[in-house]
């Protein structure tokens, strides 16, 4: 049966990055539900009490797991403790609260790297556990893991309708492009745009062989929303374009987009990460849902994004 969004109160939390953002967007336009939301200053997720109190007060009928910490490489690998730390304590405190106050439905969602460093690819949802992860961003892995596992505890147990979907590598507006915790595409993006008003070449990290799929924001919310209409299994279900790119690729399309005309140095005293990570969609695509931003347009929007809301400002606005 469809579950219906019509009337209720949807909690998104994290609505201030990325990801919880492009939610805000999609239920704004297309649901008729009322959004909550919260700052961090209104309610510390880290903190169960202060979770519990704010559940109290606010009764939503629909949770979005959408808030964590964040980065790439760099950031993962420089601050292992902090990414397993926060993203535990965020992931169990908002789903043990969802429990205790009779949420409807709760979507969980996790990251493509939860999966092991050398799954075959593409990479199915029983890939789970069934070798070691990427090092680089093990503690954080670690953490979505926990946060799947959890769901599906609550859900064997107490019957609740909790729900996983694990989005691959997102892009698009409220996208992080601070070069020393920033994913990849934002960062190249960054750094094209400077190198051609410098008139420089661009360093990349490691040697550009890796092999990275993307996905617009808008659309990964678009599934999200898919998956709480139509979506009650007990397994995660993979989000993706179905689509992956060499760095080195990827390295061009924004070329072409930004207007860089210089070339490319790879700096390979730097980690590659996976070599490969390329979702299999399957599941999701049997259900109806398939990508609908290309991704030339897709960087477009991004470097727009970008002109306008970080290269003329400094900095990027945050939602209210």
């Amino acid at each position: 049966m469809t579950f219906s969004l019509k009337g209720k109160s949807v909690w998104v939390t994290g609505h201030r990055g990325m990801v919880g953002s492009a939610l805000v967007r999609a239920l704004s336009k297309s649901e008729d539900c009322r959004i909550l939301t919260a700052t961090r200053q209104e309610v510390d997720l880290k903190d169960l009490s202060a979770v519990r109190r704010w559940m109290s007060d606010n009764r939503p009928d629909v949770v979005i797991v959408a808030a964590g910490k964040v980065g790439g490489v760099l950031a993962n690998n420089s601050f292992p403790a902090d990414f397993l730390y926060e993203n535990l304590a965020i992931s169990t405190n908002l789903i043990h609260s969802s429990f205790e106050g009779k949420v409807e439905k709760l979507l969980y969602l996790g990251s493509s790297c939860i999966y092991p460093r050398l799954a075959e690819q593409p990479i199915v949802e029983e890939s789970l556990l069934a070798g070691p992860l990427e090092p680089t961003n093990e503690g954080y892995a670690v953490a979505k893991i926990a946060g799947i596992k959890l769901c599906q505890a609550y859900r064997k147990q107490y019957g609740c309708n909790f729900i996983s979907a694990m989005p691959t590598n997102l892009y698009g507006p409220n996208d992080n492009f601070d070069l020393a915790s920033s994913h990849v595409m934002p960062a190249l993006i960054r750094k094209m745009h400077a190198a051609k008003l410098a008139d420089e070449p661009v360093t990349l990290w490691g040697t550009g062989t890796p092999k990275r799929e993307f996905l617009h924001v808008d659309d990964m919310a678009d599934a999200c929303l898919f998956l709480l209409k139509n979506y009650d299994g007990f397994g995660h279900i993979n989000i993706g374009s179905g689509v992956d790119y060499k760095i080195s690729e990827l390295a061009e399309m924004i070329g072409d987009v930004v207007g860089y005309r210089g070339g490319f140095n790879y700096d390979t005293t730097k980690p590659d990460g996976m070599p490969r990570k390329l979702m299999d969609g399957t599941k999701l695509a049997a259900m109806g849902w398939r990508a609908k931003i290309d991704i030339h347009e897709g960087i477009r929007k991004a470097y727009d994004w970008y002109l306008k809301n970080v290269e003329q400002t400094g900095s990027a606005p945050r939602p209210t």
